[in-house]
């Protein structure tokens, strides 16, 4: 790739970051822009070039001021945190562990990142769902700061020696897809070889016996995204795609923007949605949902936003 293209690629890759909010990301690539074009002495425009990554850069660092020093996530009262767990929490005649899983991701819907935080960290330490604790981590870190405090994450874990090898290679699967998702490519270490994580992957359902997979847990796939196929309305027989921000078992959260809750006027709570496509890691399923919730966000960075509640019905 001659360096031309090697500074068209990093001003493409800059404008995902930014696009995605990712400030820090955003302006690393932007500096590395301005190098490269700074290092060739002949280029054509040059000066012009230069000059328009600056304001880039400049329009990165006041966004960046504003949120270092706006208002913090509001942090509601215990009594109220509480209240959000009880309401939206789906647990039923679950374990202690799973119903602490469901009412963290309802806080973390709603903003309350800390609690969250420290709940689902706590579950960390129950060998039969650190796994799905430790994704709901790496989204809550998504979405309250950045996909780099993600990635760190990441390899605090996988320094350590809480996980066992196929534990942290399922987390490093998941991260990787959500961060593709977002364009984002990071090398994340693999506890396994090229070939045996490929081993791991289809040989998964194998290593259970048949009346293990009976059993709640594997009913829950690693979902990162879905697509709704339109039965009525200005979007009949087309599909959507949506991301998951949060799961809890066959439990999907998706979090609307209040600049597209168009696309879901059509949606209410107890409909079956009949046609879905469910994005997961390693493959693609089609299958069906039902609307287990839908509300508009009161408080935190996401109020005025819609969180859509999706019970998978069948794969």
């Amino acid at each position: 790739m001659d360096i031309k293209q090697r500074i068209k690629k990093v001003l493409q890759e800059a404008e995902i970051y930014r696009s995605q909010g990712l400030i820090t990301e955003a302006h690393a690539k932007y500096q590395n822009a301005a190098s490269l074009i700074g290092s060739i002495e002949k280029l054509k425009n040059k000066d012009s070039l230069l000059k328009a990554i600056q304001e880039k850069m400049k329009a990165l660092n006041t966004t960046k001021a504003r949120v270092e020093t706006g208002p913090a996530t509001p942090e509601l009262s215990k009594k109220a945190q509480d209240l959000i767990k009880n309401l939206f929490a789906f647990s039923e005649n679950k374990d202690q562990e799973a119903a602490i899983l469901e009412g963290a991701v309802a806080l973390a819907k709603f903003g309350q990142f800390d609690r969250a935080l420290n709940e689902l960290n706590g579950l960390l330490q129950k060998e039969s769902i650190r796994v799905e604790a430790a994704k709901n981590i790496l989204r809550c870190h998504m979405a309250s700061s950045s996909a780099e405090e993600a990635v760190n994450q990441y390899h605090q874990w996988y320094a350590g020696d809480l996980f066992q090898p196929n534990q942290i290679e399922a987390v490093r699967g998941y991260l990787e897809e959500i961060l593709m998702k977002k364009g984002i490519e990071v090398a994340l270490p693999s506890p396994l070889g090229a070939a045996e994580t490929q081993e791991a992957e289809l040989g998964l359902a194998m290593e259970t016996a048949p009346e293990e997979q009976a059993q709640p847990e594997e009913e829950f796939l690693d979902i990162t995204s879905i697509g709704i196929t339109f039965d009525s309305g200005p979007r009949k027989g087309k599909m959507v795609e949506f991301d998951v921000n949060f799961q809890s078992g066959n439990m999907l959260s998706l979090i609307i923007s209040k600049k597209d809750q168009d696309l879901i006027g059509g949606l209410s709570e107890g409909m079956k949605l009949n046609d879905v496509q469910f994005f997961s890691p390693i493959a693609i399923f089609n299958g069906a949902g039902l609307i287990a919730s839908k509300t508009q966000i009161k408080t935190g960075p996401k109020q005025g936003d819609f969180c859509l509640d999706i019970r998978i019905s069948s794969l």
